[in-house]
């Protein structure tokens, strides 16, 4: 059975201390490549999520079964079985934004996150921890690509849910919020560049917010008389 206290520390590791996209730096590749609008990232981040979980609840399951010297080589064959069935589904009910996450999704197999996680926590605990430990990671992953995709969609296109009618129909349009009428756009921010400069504020900001949590905490430390 699972604690509070074990709870709340495997979301503080995942959402924060251990955040995979600002703190391991971990899965980059995607989290530049995809994130140039929210809609993108989004899709990307839950599919890694999905993923995350599932397969570390299976690793967590078969781990007193797999001997040592072949668990990696097991491991990377339950991730790739469940990636198919993302990419399968996806395929199926949402063609039109498969096409445009293209190779990123089957990637996710290769993503060193899933894997690490998987390696690091999964195969050494609970099926309960270890499904919990990848949700939080996975939602620290996806949190980062719908704020990263914000911004550069903000920055580039003046506006937030663009490609949205891709999930949901040409009806969804009415969807996408213009935060910026009239704005003629930043090509920077949507291409890799932007990217790069993008997640390096959203590390600064991090640090920084660390930084002052780190101080504040020193200072209420009562000096010894």
């Amino acid at each position: 059975m699972m604690t509070v206290t074990e709870f709340r520390s495997l979301f503080q590791n995942g959402l924060s201390k251990q955040n995979a996209g600002l703190v391991q730096l971990l899965g980059l590749c995607p989290l530049l490549a995809i994130s140039n609008t929210l809609v993108n990232a989004l899709a990307l981040g839950l599919a890694t999520m999905l993923v995350m979980v599932f397969s570390s609840g299976a690793v967590s399951s078969v781990r007193n079964f797999v001997p040592h010297e072949i668990r990696i080589p097991v491991f990377v064959l339950i991730i790739a079985a469940l990636v198919t069935v993302i990419d399968l589904v996806m395929h199926a009910y949402v063609h039109r934004l498969y096409l445009v996450l293209g190779i990123f999704i089957p990637l996710i197999t290769t993503n060193c996150i899933v894997l690490a996680r998987a390696d690091a926590f999964a195969s050494k605990n609970h099926p309960l921890h270890s499904m919990v430990d990848a949700f939080a990671m996975g939602l620290g992953l996806t949190l980062v690509l719908v704020v990263l995709g914000s911004m550069r969609e903000l920055a580039g296109q003046g506006t937030l849910l663009s490609g949205i009618n891709l999930v949901f129909g040409e009806e969804a349009k009415q969807f996408v919020l213009h935060v910026l009428p009239h704005y003629q756009g930043f090509l920077l921010a949507i291409l890799p560049p932007g990217a790069f400069i993008s997640l390096g504020l959203l590390i600064a900001a991090h640090n920084w917010n660390k930084a002052r949590a780190e101080q504040r905490a020193h200072a209420a430390i009562p000096s010894p008389a």
